[in-house]
């Protein structure tokens, strides 16, 4: 590509339209992380102003304060003035350098995070510049059309698309928005230091001969006949190209040279880069597995990889879930169902396992899963969809949740129940009932949508984001991973933060500035689908007293604080409920609806 090509996307106004809209989400966010303390403004109802630690700057604007202490900041109306009152130009960089000391930002953390941010407005450039595609045409669109559509990341995290690694004409070959095909290189590693471990229904040469296919198998084949090898002494990986290039090639040289790994060559069928960036859908045939591949890029608080030692269990993990969901009858009712990560291989570099402990990003560069795709499970006449959609914005302010709605011909609130009612009741019932939680943000959740309605939710990302809390729960030795020991004050905030505060919230917000539905109303709605769940299932009365969602308030768990102390491993996934960064309380809104009399 001609190097001034590669930047076409960084033009004046789409970086200061980038910087506008991410400086709104920073305000918004670290004002409801309590960061930020914005002041009123005399004389406007809803005018506010924040200051920066030498007071020498102040940006003004307008915004309603919704439930949960959500900012709804209004973009256009952000003003940058200096000490004599002279506007400044918006730029979320200065934001951050004037902010640091009310944002916490050390000295080795801020250059870092400036990098990032500079990433995610890049990012968010990049995305001005595609062809513009409304609200409405896109809930109608496919499955990996809307994927590849989303504009905001996580809702919460500020920098939330650093890619830390990638070059230019890497965000063009493999970030999710680039929509580019890319086809994954394959490795063979010495059954000496690799891993496979599979699903019970899985076994290794099946899985790999439905995933290439005998010409190309036959090909790889007769590469290492032709280097004096056996395949049969190896296992196969599925690399990503980045990290071919820019780790393996050049990191693991002696492993290449001693001929413990050899690469094959890239695959025959296209892959989209999904959302969470290391995970790849496999375009030329949708009912094959999805691939997930270690990624040596800093992205939103961790480097990216995966662990070999991490993946061996990942299967088991998978068989014992799918089997609890299929043997609960209340779990049946929703309808819910995961997408097993069927196989994992990993490859363990022994100098680099020596010389490091446990969580260290060496040990995180060659590791490979197989997901098993949405698609052939797919009934007639449905649409699948990330969960991220609900809270896609198009840039004339259109809402997608609002065209779903809009499509289903409901009621918002008989949408919206139809949507808690598949998404909330199994998260309810895994915890009170086992112990059990996920990590249900909008990538890892799928909509399976029938006529814009909500029929049923897939979980994925199972193995390295689910837990286990209940000390009592029985798990055998091949799961015994997922538990982890969380104080008992803690626990609901995997239903608070995590699907409350970090995705309803947003959803709420979306609907009230659309009008599509009021706030007390969405909030009642979620009560009723709380209220409902509880009535079906009495045996767990005394679960529900001991761990209250009517509760008046709970902890404000703060995320972008967690990326702001440490960007480089927010969280030990070991001991998750160590590096809470809690600050005071929100107010429940589902409080006032609780239980029947």
């Amino acid at each position: 590509m001609n190097p001034r090509d590669a930047v076409r996307h960084l033009t004046p106004e789409n970086w200061e339209r980038a910087n506008r809209l991410l400086l709104r989400k920073a305000i918004a966010e670290f004002s409801h992380e309590r960061l930020l303390t914005p002041d009123r403004v005399n004389g406007t109802e809803h005018g506010f102003v924040v200051r920066s630690d030498d007071e020498s700057v102040q940006y003004r604007f307008t915004a309603k304060v919704l439930a949960l202490n959500h900012w709804q900041v209004d973009a256009e109306s952000i003003e940058r003035l200096g000490a004599g009152g002279e506007a400044l130009p918006v730029d979320v960089a200065d934001f951050c350098v004037e902010m640091r000391g009310a944002l916490g930002l050390s000295d080795q953390v801020l250059p870092v995070y400036l990098e990032e941010i500079g990433s995610t407005l890049a990012s968010t450039a990049y995305k001005l510049s595609k062809p513009p595609i409304s609200a409405t045409e896109l809930a109608r669109a496919d499955f990996q059309r809307i994927e590849t559509e989303m504009t905001e990341g996580h809702p919460t995290f500020v920098a939330g698309n650093g890619r830390i690694g990638f070059g230019v004409d890497d965000y063009r070959q493999y970030a999710p928005e680039a929509a580019h095909p890319v086809h994954l290189i394959w490795v063979a590693a010495h059954r000496d230091h690799a891993v496979f471990t599979a699903c019970a229904d899985t076994d290794y040469e099946s899985l790999i001969r439905a995933e290439l296919g005998e010409e190309l198998l036959g090909l790889f084949t007769d590469v290492m006949t032709g280097l004096g090898l056996d395949l049969s002494d190896y296992l196969l990986i599925p690399v990503h190209p980045w990290q071919w290039w820019n780790k393996l090639a050049v990191t693991f040289a002696g492993d290449i040279a001693r001929q413990r790994l050899v690469c094959l060559g890239p695959g025959d069928d296209d892959h989209l880069a999904q959302q969470s960036i290391r995970t790849f859908f496999n375009t030329s045939d949708p009912s094959k597995h999805y691939v997930k591949t270690a990624l040596s890029v800093l992205n939103m608080g961790f480097m990216r990889g995966l662990s070999a030692a991490y993946m061996e269990a990942t299967p088991a993990i998978n068989d014992w879930l799918a089997g609890l969901i299929a043997g609960d009858v209340v779990l049946k009712r929703t309808r819910l169902t995961v997408i097993r990560e069927r196989a994992a291989v990993g490859y363990r570099h022994r100098q680099f396992e020596a010389a490091t402990e446990k969580s260290s990003p060496y040990r995180k560069m060659l590791a490979a899963l197989w997901r098993e795709s949405p698609v052939p499970a797919l009934e007639p006449g449905r649409r699948l969809a990330t969960m991220a959609s609900l809270l896609h914005v198009d840039r004339e302010g259109g809402s997608l949740a609002a065209a779903l709605i809009a499509e289903s011909g409901l009621a918002p609130e008989v949408w919206v129940r139809r949507y808690v009612d598949a998404h909330l009741t199994p998260l309810l019932h895994a915890f009170y009932a086992y112990g059990l939680v996920f990590m249900p943000h909008g990538e890892n959740v799928i909509l399976v949508l029938d006529d814009g309605a909500v029929e049923r939710v897939i979980f994925k990302d199972i193995a390295e984001e689910i837990a286990v809390m209940d000390p009592s729960m029985a798990l055998t030795p091949a799961v015994e991973r997922i538990r982890v020991d969380v104080p008992k004050d803690v626990r609901l905030l995997s239903i608070f933060t995590d699907v409350f505060d970090c995705f309803l919230r947003y959803l709420n917000a979306v609907l009230v500035e659309r009008e599509v539905l009021d706030e007390d109303v969405f909030w009642r709605t979620v009560a009723e689908c709380i209220r409902d769940y509880q009535d079906s299932t009495p045996e767990l009365a005394e679960r529900f007293e001991q761990f209250d969602l009517f509760a008046p308030e709970f902890a404000l768990s703060c995320l972008n604080r967690l990326q702001l102390r440490n960007n480089q491993q927010m969280v030990d996934l070991t001991d998750p409920s160590s590096a809470l960064q809690l600050v005071g309380t929100l107010k429940n809104p589902v409080a006032r609806f609780g239980r029947r009399d």
